[in-house]
């Protein structure tokens, strides 16, 4: 499957938000567990580009290096969930019958249940962490990803060429691996995108509240936490977490959008 090459702003927006966050070493221009690198509630100036928070850290650097461990937990949730839906679902569409009912079932249910409140009681029983983090969000979304997958699955099983090819005698794992997945692999790739703004949302979500990621480490949710009590007096504290994190949501959205409108417009055009 080939798309055509036109320049994505949603997709540059994606890799300078990875390039940023991988460099946060060297772009902060401060430590971002320094204290006192500033005068306390400092608001956005020159010497600090976002101001500096009740204890004089510098919060640019707080924010590109809580980037990394967001941009982290989302990506690796993101190909957790990956792996999982999509053996999931390709056992359920190539299976079918009952392994499909059930499967499908069970999906169904776990997709009923509010996402924040599955994390809530995930995070609950087995605790927030770096490690912890991305298999719970992971598992929370794969039920979303194996739905999709079983569906293109199916799609494909149906068409001629699978047809043909099982003409000919080939294995049905071979089948599967060299003829049904490469090819839905752009819907994957479609729900990967999605999946990893889901993951940016919930980590932030929950970090906000106070059951993500716990200080000294922060997140972009934990520093909005930690700057809400002080939201009228120090506006900044908020707003530039919070402009990055919507602007990261909506930057995996909008190139997952951009990869399913491409896609869709290939299959038209055949």
């Amino acid at each position: 499957m080939r798309f055509k090459k036109k320049f994505s702003p949603s997709g540059f927006i994606v890799l300078a938000i990875m390039t940023i966050t991988l460099a946060a070493p060297i772009l902060s221009p401060y430590d971002p567990y320094a204290i006192g690198v500033g005068e306390p509630f400092v608001g956005p100036g020159w010497k600090h580009l976002m101001g500096t928070d009740d204890l004089g850290r510098d919060l640019l650097s707080r924010v590109l290096y809580g980037g990394r461990i967001t941009v982290f937990i989302a990506l690796a949730a993101t190909i957790i969930a990956l792996i999982i839906g999509t053996l999931w679902g390709m056992i359920a569409g190539v299976q079918r019958g009952w392994v499909d009912e059930i499967l499908m079932r069970t999906a169904d249910a776990t997709m009923a249940i509010p996402q924040i409140l599955f994390a809530l009681v995930c995070v609950a029983a087995v605790g927030a962490s770096v490690v912890s983090l991305p298999i719970v969000v992971g598992i929370l979304l794969s039920p979303t990803t194996a739905r999709m997958a079983r569906t293109a699955v199916v799609v494909e099983l149906a068409s001629d060429y699978v047809v043909a090819a099982k003409a000919t005698g080939l294995k049905k794992s071979r089948l599967i691996m060299t003829e049904v997945l490469p090819n839905i692999a752009p819907q994957l790739l479609v729900q990967l995108s999605i999946n990893a703004a889901s993951a940016v949302m919930i980590e932030a979500s929950l970090s906000f509240i106070g059951l993500g990621i716990q200080p000294p480490n922060a997140s972009w949710g934990t520093l909005m936490l930690q700057g809400y009590g002080k939201l009228w007096n120090t506006y900044w504290f908020v707003l530039f977490p919070a402009l990055v994190v919507t602007a990261t949501i909506l930057a995996f959205n909008s190139y997952g959008e951009r990869i399913r409108v491409s896609l869709d417009s290939r299959k038209s055009s055949i």
